[in-house]
C-alpha cells in the first residue's frame, strides 16, 4: 500500500473518529438538556395547580371564620405557611419551595378539619362549594407532584451515570430535588372530602 493510501485510509478513520465521538457528546448534551427542561416544565405545572390552591384559600379562610372565628392559630398558621411559600419561591431551590409547599398543605389540613369539630360547617353551602374545588385541585396537584417526580427520577438516573456526569456537566445540568411531603404533612389529620354530613334533628 502506497503512502498516499496509507495516508488517506489513516484520514478517514481519523475524521470518522472524531464524527463518531462528536455525535455521542451532542446526543449526550442534548439529552441532558431535554431531561432538565422536562422537570422545569414539570415543575411549573405543579406550581400553576399551587397557585389555584391559594386562589381558593382566602374564601375558606372567610367562610371558616364566619363559624369558627376564635381558631386565630390556625388561620394565623395560614397565613404564616402562605408567605413562607411566597419567600421560597424566590430561591432556586425547589427542594425549599416543595417544603414551604409542604407547610402550607398541612396548614391547610387543619383547616379543614375544624369541620369535624363544628358542624355548622358540613351544612354551610359555601364550605361545601369551595371544598368540592379544592379536593379537585388537590388532586390535580397530587398528579402533577408525581409527574415532577417522575421526571426527577429520570434525570438523576442519567446523572448519575458515569457518562451522563460528563454530558450533564457539559450541557450545565445539576441532579433535581424531588418533591417530597414532609413528615408532619402525612401526619396531620385529612378530610374525608366524600363524607356527607350528619342528618339534623330528628332524634334523641
Amino acid at each position: 500500500m502506497s503512502a498516499g493510501k496509507i495516508f488517506l485510509v489513516s484520514a478517514i478513520v481519523l475524521v470518522g473518529g472524531f464524527c463518531l465521538t462528536g455525535g455521542c457528546l451532542y446526543s449526550g448534551y442534548a439529552r441532558s438538556i431535554a431531561l432538565d427542561e422536562a422537570v422545569k416544565s414539570n415543575w411549573a405545572q405543579v406550581e400553576n395547580q399551587l397557585q389555584r390552591r391559594f386562589e381558593l384559600v382566602p374564601n375558606l379562610v372567610e367562610t371558616v371564620k364566619g363559624v369558627a372565628g376564635q381558631e386565630q392559630d390556625i388561620f394565623l398558621g395560614i397565613a404564616n405557611a402562605r408567605a413562607a411559600y411566597f419567600q421560597a419561591k424566590d430561591q432556586p431551590s425547589i427542594g425549599d419551595r416543595a417544603k414551604a409547599a409542604g407547610a402550607y398543605e398541612s396548614a391547610l389540613s387543619r383547616l379543614l378539619v375544624l369541620q369535624e369539630t363544628y358542624p355548622a360547617l358540613r351544612s354551610n353551602e359555601s364550605f361545601l362549594k369551595l371544598q368540592d374545588t379544592l379536593e379537585g385541585t388537590e388532586n390535580r396537584i397530587s398528579v402533577e407532584r408525581q409527574r415532577y417526580n417522575e421526571s426527577v427520577k429520570a434525570l438523576n438516573t442519567f446523572v448519575r451515570g458515569l457518562t451522563g456526569k460528563l454530558y450533564a456537566n457539559l450541557a450545565g445540568v445539576q441532579p433535581a430535588e424531588y418533591f417530597d411531603i414532609s413528615e408532619a404533612a402525612k401526619a396531620t389529620p385529612k378530610v374525608d372530602f366524600g363524607k356527607k354530613p350528619p342528618p339534623t334533628g330528628g332524634g334523641p
